[in-house]
């Protein structure tokens, strides 16, 4: 008899009981409301298309957000998205995922919208094939998003380099807004020295005739 009442009190508790536990069943639905709210919100896609990564012979040097770029932390260069905006890398053939901060402008050919670290690149696979196709996805705005991040985007070629030292050297002389990236053509690395990242032609213009009376003369280039 006594266990019979103990075994209907576990299955059958009774209602003052439950009463007591409707605030804590509460308090969870809301948590998980908002995780579900988080989660929703990072969904927003932001772009879509090919990714490449670069590391060697730039790690070390400092990036156009003024930090120095480190081929070991989960960061990206991206053209107009605002710096210290983190965003999820999902390579679309995969699903494999990576996190990455936004701290350099980049990447300088006209396919590709992000340029990922060598840690990044390394965590969703890539760093054999050298790009993939991905999807961008916001997790925390790092200032005002660009209501169009696939605008125009010049920037001014000043040499070409077979070998990182030489582009790396030349990059110092010329100083400034500079930056040394890496191209695969014609089945072999070259490495490529470029000034600036511009959304107006006349201003690229502007930049390289200063520069061609330094001594440094170059072409403006469209990115994409």
């Amino acid at each position: 008899m006594i266990w019979r009442e103990f075994m209907e009190l576990r299955l059958y508790p009774p209602i003052h009981k439950l009463v007591w536990l409707l605030p804590a069943v509460l308090l969870l639905c809301t948590v998980s409301a908002c995780e579900m709210e988080e989660r929703e919100d990072a969904d927003v896609v932001l772009q879509e298309g090919v990714a490449s990564w670069y590391g060697p012979g730039f790690h070390g040097r400092r990036t156009s957000s003024g930090e120095i770029y480190n081929a070991y932390d989960t960061t990206a260069a991206h053209r107009t998205l605002p710096f210290d905006t983190i965003v999820r890398v999902v390579d679309t053939e995969t699903d494999q995922t990576v996190y990455v901060r936004i701290n350099d402008r980049g990447p300088y050919v006209g396919d590709r919208i992000i340029d990922l670290s060598r840690a990044a690149a390394d965590a969703i696979g890539m760093l054999d094939s050298g790009t993939a196709q991905v999807r961008l996805e916001l997790v925390e705005a790092g200032g005002p998003i660009p209501e169009d991040i696939d605008r125009k985007s010049y920037t001014i070629q000043l040499g070409e380099y077979s070998g990182p030292f030489y582009a790396n050297r030349f990059a110092d002389e010329i100083g400034g807004d500079v930056r040394v990236d890496s191209v695969y053509m014609f089945q072999r690395s070259r490495f490529m020295v470029y000034y600036g990242h511009y959304h107006s032609m006349d201003r690229a213009r502007a930049d390289l005739q200063e520069l061609e009376e330094r001594g440094f003369p170059g072409f403006v280039k469209q990115i994409n």
